[in-house]
């Protein structure tokens, strides 16, 4: 792990450790890897959720310094995320999925949010890196949305204190939907800090579906999921129609 950063005056500031849950990427490594050691990260920690495509043993092979830690965990992202937090030693959690990536000094942002800004957690703004109108149109109202409501979806790449996660318990160990269920516990604690830089993430589902039909299948599980449907009936539902 890097040396504990520093504030501009010579104080202690806060650690931030970056956790990617990753399931079957190898077409996607190279570039994840190139950009988390591009990252001014404390500790990265890659979980790998049982991948089947050689991901796990090209992760193996490519340690990069010693910032960098990979693991196995059960397959889920919710069982990843928190298999990641186990390892972490720094004052921050930062995920970032396997197709996100963060903007130049994201890292300094987060620190300065939670030092100056008297939040415990947060996020940042999304685009997609498709850039059409549609996806600039969607990824406007998910950032809007969020601002309004205070909930956080993963893909804009959450960011907690590790304090704050003890306190609500952790990533809830849910199979779908623990993006949405940790916002509505962390803000019970304070409305997350939504910073305007932009993390720019893959459009590959939506290009593959539709996205109309994204859009409605999303909003779709999200009102059941409001009304009570269970997480293993909407995964379930979920995966049928990938």
């Amino acid at each position: 792990m890097r040396s504990t950063a520093k504030t501009q005056n010579g104080a202690r500031a806060c650690t931030v450790g970056i956790v990617v849950p990753l399931l079957d990427e190898s077409a996607n490594l190279d570039s994840l890897i190139r950009h988390l050691a591009s990252c001014d990260a404390d500790q990265v920690i890659i979980v790998d959720g049982g991948s089947s495509d050689g991901s796990w043993e090209a992760l193996c092979s490519r340690r990069v310094d010693n910032r960098w830690c990979v693991i196995q965990s059960p397959r889920g992202r919710a069982r990843q995320m928190n298999a990641g937090i186990a390892r972490c030693r720094c004052d921050v959690v930062l995920f970032v999925h396997a197709d996100t990536r963060l903007p130049r000094d994201a890292i300094g942002a987060i620190r300065r949010a939670i030092l100056f800004g008297g939040r415990s957690w947060g996020r940042f703004n999304v685009s997609f890196d498709s850039g059409s109108l549609a996806m600039v149109i969607v990824a406007w109202f998910m950032n809007r949305r969020s601002c309004v409501t205070g909930i956080c979806t993963g893909d804009q790449a959450i960011f907690v204190t590790r304090t704050a996660l003890a306190s609500v318990g952790g990533i809830p160990d849910m199979a779908l939907m623990e993006d949405v269920e940790l916002s509505r516990r962390l803000k019970r604690l304070c409305r997350p800090c939504c910073l305007s830089l932009v993390v720019t993430t893959s459009d590959r589902r939506w290009r593959r579906d539709g996205v109309a039909r994204t859009v409605c299948r999303m909003w779709w599980m999200r009102l059941r999921y409001w009304l009570g449907a269970r997480p293993d009936s909407l995964a379930e539902g979920y995966r049928h129609v990938r």
